[in-house]
Order: C-alpha cells, then structure tokens, then sequence
C-alpha cells in the first residue's frame, strides 16, 4: 500500500509538490475548485483571444528547466520558449526606457539616459549575479525550519545586505530618478516596497538584466498544461469542481478531507490553496496563526485587472509595458502605508500578440492592463470603470493612438475576484511580501504544528512570492512530505 497524499489547489506550488511526490511513490489526488487547473494562472478565452489571467512574466527560466530536468524532461518536450528582444518598455512623462535582451544593449540605454551610468551598473550586476547564484542554490532550496539555514559562509559575509534595502542601494550608486525606478522596479515582483526590501534581493535585477524576460508560446498557461501532463504521466488523479471545506483532523492527525460533501480518507493532507483560508478548513484549536497574526502581515498588493480585445493592431508598444509617468513612491504609499485607491497610479500593459501571433486573430491586439492597489479595498463596477478611464487615457497619450474605439470587448478582475476565485485573504494577488522580518524561517511554516500529517505549500510559505519560488515551495513541501512520512 502506498501512502494517499490529499492536495488542496492545484496552483504551480500544488502541481510541483504533486509531481515529486508521485515520483517518489505516493498516490496523489489533486482536489481544485474551479474548472480548471492551474490556480491563479488560468487561462481566458474570448473572440479568438487567448489571455493569461494572472502571471504574465518569465523570468529565471533556469528554475523551470531544474524542475523539468528533475524528472528527466525539458521545457522544450512541452513548450516553445522565445526570449523577447527588446525584454520590454518603460514609459515616462517624458520619455521611453527600452531594457535590451542583453547586457550590452542595456548599458547603452543607461549611458543615453545618464552619461558614465554603464559602470556603476555593471558592478551592480555582478554583485546581483552573485546573489542570485546564493539565493537560487542555497538560500531558497531551505524549507524554512530553523534560523539556522541562513547562516552559511556565503551568507554570514554578505549580513550587511540583510539590512540594507534595495532602495538605498541603488540611490547610493545612481542618481537619475528614472534610472532609479528602473532599478528598483523588479523587486515589486517580492511584494514590498523597494525601500522595505533588503539589498541581497537585488537577485532579482540579475534575473532581469542578466537572464532576460522570455515568453512560452502560446502563454503562460502552457506551462500548468505542461505540469499537468507531466502530473498524470507520473500517476497523479486530477479532479476539478472539487471544492474542499473540511480538513478533519482525529487525535490531533489529519484522517480526511470534505470535498462536495463527501468524506475522502487520506493518510497526507497538503494545501496549495490560500494559507489563510486553508486554516480555515481546520477546528479554530487546530489553527496556528490567529487573525490578528494575518492582519499584522505585510502582504504584497492586489490587483484591478482588464482582459482587452482590440479591432487593430496597436503602435509604439511592446509585449511587456510599464508605464511609471507618474510618481512610483507615491502609489507605493497608497499601496502599503495609507492603503487606498491610488489617485495617479502605475500600470502594466502587457500585449502577448504583439509577438505571439497565437494569442489573438490576425490583424488584432489582445491586452492585459494590470493596476496595483492594495488587498481589502473597497471594488465596485464603478470604481473599476473610473480606473479604466483613467489609465485608458493616459495610454493613448504616451503611446500617441487612439484605442478606444478600437475595444472589442473586455473583461474585468479584481480585489472581490481574487476571493471568490481563489479564497485569496484580503483578496491579494500575490501573497505575503518579501520583507526582511518575512523572509526563510519567518513565513508561515510548510508543516503544520498543531496537526500531524498537514502539510502548506505555496506563495504563503516559503521561498515567498512568484511563479519559480511556488515551483521551488513545492520541491521543499515534497521533500518534508517525504522524510516524515516513510512509504507503506
């Protein structure tokens, strides 16, 4: 007999962990309540367009491959990979930004923007592109456990940049703004504040300079389908409308799980669905972080997003557009510190189509539109519509067109979405940021300890927020599973 392993969600981290744990022998059945697999990276359809509902950014393609490799395949046996060239825009008042596909070409862009700006941005990089190899290999494959973990020769020599932020690091060595939000821009993808993030996850510039921003074709959800199949192939059971509402526990074990109303025996129970919410599922004695312990977290923003088919093909865009024309500290502050609906706010435009003829019918423009605000906002048709209007405007603007007339249709997401579809606390997209106080053995732990055989995986827990890190909280979610729990 083997060990059953119940998996709740089936997100990147749930479909991670699944492929491990089948591999190494365990019967595992994934349970997701929605139509289709995938979590947050779903996939919308409409008019001949295709949309990726959440994530829409690659970058570290070399965590993807690491994980197909771990079981002997590579992303190309599942999907085409392109690295986009330029990797995308940045949209100032006055002015564009284009981050080349290599190091080379974005050195001359930082010389056009400020003259001599090219060496300090190279020993910037070599010292991200250490920080990465440490996090990537070292760092993030810890499960979290113990204090302990952090301390290595290569982290103990680097202690400095544990409290030091991101911001001072980059305003210490550059000092045109716009060079400045350039820089600071990856670390959003932690969800916090440039100026709340310790330096040493200045790693990220290098995953964006050093590695580049790729695109599978036909988009992101080519990835969960690749898992997907790779799930079944090991012996994974998938099952979705499968809508979790108890995790019952005996004797202080977990024994089973209530799913449609059904009781289903597991000797394992993990959940890659929404931490909080996967508490929930549990007696209140068996929770192991209060509300008030969820309410004290800095969690990354949530987002008002827009699905936007266009008549014609657009002009003066990329795949991937950021438009910072107004002030980054600003809406960061209405974000973080006075949460509220940003009066000026940065948005991200994202058009797939652009180089991916498969994402929308010839001759026209699919668009996703993604707006950071804060979780728990206030969201209403109109407010939605306000935000549109607002952004819609400035769009026209800076990419000089006219678009407006040219929608097609389009389709809305956020803060009560992200509850419904997702039982996402507070309705964030992203989870808990990647503070210095929220980082490693300081997240929500991957075992349970008030129940045995419970188990969390996922944007929560460790490493943190993200499309790699959930693939990475899965491996380390398998690993416990499997040294804890011997097969029968």
């Amino acid at each position: 007999m083997k060990n059953k392993i119940a998996i709740i969600g089936s997100g990147f981290s749930a479909l991670s962990a699944a492929c491990y744990l089948a591999k190494d022998g365990f019967n595992v059945s994934v349970f997701e309540k929605n139509d289709t697999v995938g979590g947050r990276c779903r996939q919308f359809k409409k008019d001949g367009f295709t949309f990726d509902m959440g994530p829409s950014w690659y970058w570290m393609p070399d965590i993807f491959d690491k994980f197909f490799n771990d079981f002997d395949k590579k992303t190309s046996d599942f999907y085409q990979l392109d690295k986009l060239s330029p990797a995308y825009k940045i949209f100032f008042n006055d002015e564009v930004i284009t981050i080349g596909d290599t190091m080379e070409k974005i050195c001359e862009e930082f010389e056009r923007i400020e003259k001599g700006s090219s060496i300090p941005l190279k020993k910037f990089i070599n010292k991200a592109a250490d920080n990465y190899n440490i996090a990537i290999n070292k760092i993030v494959l810890k499960p979290g456990v113990s204090p302990l973990e952090l301390v290595t020769k290569d982290t103990v020599t680097r202690l400095d940049q544990f409290f030091k932020t991101i911001s001072s690091d980059v305003r210490r060595q550059f000092k045109n703004p716009k060079l400045i939000s350039t820089l600071e821009f990856p670390v959003l993808f932690l969800g916090a504040k440039p100026s709340n993030t310790p330096s040493f996850y200045s790693f990220m510039n290098y995953a964006d300079f050093g590695l580049g921003t790729w695109h599978p074709k036909g988009g992101m959800y080519q990835i969960i389908l690749a898992m997907r199949q790779l799930a079944e192939e090991l012996g994974v059971t998938i099952n979705v409308n499968s809508n979790v509402t108890n995790i019952n526990v005996e004797n202080g074990t977990s024994t089973s799980i209530t799913v449609n109303g059904k009781t289903l025996k597991f000797d394992v129970v993990l959940s890659g669905a929404d931490y909080h919410h996967s508490e929930t599922l549990l007696d209140r004695k068996y929770r192991q972080y209060s509300e008030k312990y969820w309410n004290n977290k800095t969690f990354a923003p949530s987002s008002l997003l827009f699905y936007v088919g266009f008549d014609k093909k657009l002009k003066n865009v990329n795949h991937h557009n950021l438009f910072f024309d107004t002030n980054f500290e600003t809406h960061a502050e209405d974000i973080y510190d006075n949460p509220k609906w940003p009066k000026e706010p940065l948005f991200y435009a994202n058009f797939p189509s652009v180089t991916d003829n498969s994402m929308a019918p010839n001759g026209k423009e699919n668009g996703f539109f993604l707006i950071p605000i804060a979780p728990n906002l206030e969201d209403t048709p109109q407010l939605r519509e306000q935000y549109f209007d607002i952004i819609m405007s400035r769009f026209e603007k800076l990419t000089q067109q006219d678009v407006k007339n040219s929608i097609i249709f389009k389709e809305s997401f956020c803060v009560k979405d992200f509850i419904e579809a997702y039982n996402s606390y507070k309705g964030n997209a992203y989870g808990m940021a990647n503070t210095l106080t929220q980082t490693a053995f300081l997240r929500p732990n991957l075992k349970s300890k008030k129940v045995n055989n419970l188990y969390f995986t996922g944007q929560l827990t460790v490493p943190g927020p993200g499309v790699p890190p959930a693939l990475i909280s899965g491996k380390l979610v398998a690993e416990l599973i499997q040294k804890h729990h011997q097969k029968l």
